[in-house]
């Protein structure tokens, strides 16, 4: 059903909105995915729209945003129709079982070979693999642990020899799609390399930068949803006689999870217009301002209006428990809560110059 509904959006010209209009979009900016990821994540769980499975009916589609800006022609003419269409897609190998925020540490090392290079190491929450073509795997060509350089982006076919997934890891409780890769003397050519040799950090804070702003977008987007059904039920439900909205105890801490969204919203669409016209990096603070404030409210939105619809909020029967999980994990994932924190510091405090991060050129 997802797929269906994916197709259908792709042939009413809604999916490809953040694509160039040379490539059958609409030149889409930050600002404008902003405000559509937040809205569809406001309109509940469904078909439209529904993170879990990175599934929206505007898609993210980071991976072709990506290869327009550094692929080769080789990898546009093999990627560009199918990640268009969706028809192909690759994931995103970085994370380690023993690397996560410290990204630069990884232990996976790619070695040159003659004409070829050698992989070897593993990656875990791997994220998509299941339906991946190809898995972008991040590796140490050269440089020391903790270089920002000699990291390499390598899109390596997931039947290639040497891959293999170990398992598929379980999550609060439910099956994922984030996976435990092991690659062992995996052999690829040089045109496997995405960006250039030793410049995939740039890529992956690309990547990241993007995404992060769109994911705070989602996450208010779901928490809008939850105040609103809060109110909506505490409007409805007459326990003792009254409405459960006439206790300042259901109203005060709305209202305090209302304003509080009103009040990030500015902020996600003044970081997003900036970042359309300064550049993706030009705001890096405020983007990690919105995303660990925003992962943050949704999930002490979601917490509430479990609260307020009792036990059934505590059920499937509801999407709250489905929409904590889920934007749970985003307060680890592509940054931790304690990362973004950090990152917003280096610019307060000066510890941080540069606008753009380690790594990017």
């Amino acid at each position: 059903m997802l797929r269906q509904a994916r197709t259908l959006a792709i042939k009413a010209g809604i999916f490809s909105y953040p694509f160039p209009k040379e490539h059958g979009g609409r030149d889409g900016s930050n600002l404008g995915m902003a405000i559509i990821r937040e809205h569809l994540a406001s309109k509940g769980l469904g078909l439209h729209n529904d993170l879990q499975n990175e599934h929206s009916v505007v898609g993210n589609n980071i991976g072709l945003l990506l290869l327009l800006e550094y692929g080769t022609e080789a990898q546009k003419a093999e990627w560009l129709e199918g990640l268009k269409t969706a028809s192909k897609a690759f994931a995103f190998a970085i994370t380690e079982p023993e690397h996560g925020s410290d990204a630069t540490y990884m232990e996976t090392a790619a070695v040159r070979d003659g004409g070829e290079w050698v992989i070897n190491g593993e990656k875990t929450w791997n994220t998509g693999v299941h339906i991946a073509d190809s898995d972008m795997v991040m590796a140490r060509t050269s440089g020391q642990p903790g270089d920002a350089l000699g990291i390499t982006a390598f899109l390596v076919p997931m039947q290639a020899a040497g891959v293999k997934v170990e398992e598929y890891l379980w999550t609060f409780n439910m099956p994922s799609d984030h996976a435990r890769v092991s690659f062992t003397n995996v052999r690829v050519s040089d045109s496997a390399i995405f960006g250039g040799e030793g410049k995939g950090l740039q890529i992956v804070q690309h990547f990241f930068n993007e995404n992060r702003i769109r994911q705070a977008a989602s996450s208010l987007g779901a928490a809008q949803y939850c105040v609103n059904e809060a109110v909506r039920h505490a409007n409805e439900r007459k326990p003792f006689g009254k409405p459960l909205s006439a206790n300042q105890g259901i109203q005060f801490p709305l209202v305090d999870l209302n304003t509080r969204c009103e009040m990030l919203r500015a902020l996600i669409h003044k970081t997003a217009w900036l970042m359309d016209r300064d550049g993706a990096f030009s705001v890096s603070d405020k983007v990690s301002m919105c995303n660990y404030q925003a992962n943050r409210l949704c999930c002490e939105a979601a917490d509430f209006a479990m609260q307020v619809h009792g036990g059934m909020g505590y059920s499937r029967y509801k999407p709250f428990e489905h929409i904590y999980r889920h934007h749970r994990r985003y307060r680890i994932t592509e940054g931790a809560d304690e990362i973004q924190m950090r990152r917003a510091a280096g610019y307060l405090f000066g510890i941080m110059k540069q606008h753009k991060p380690k790594g990017v050129s």
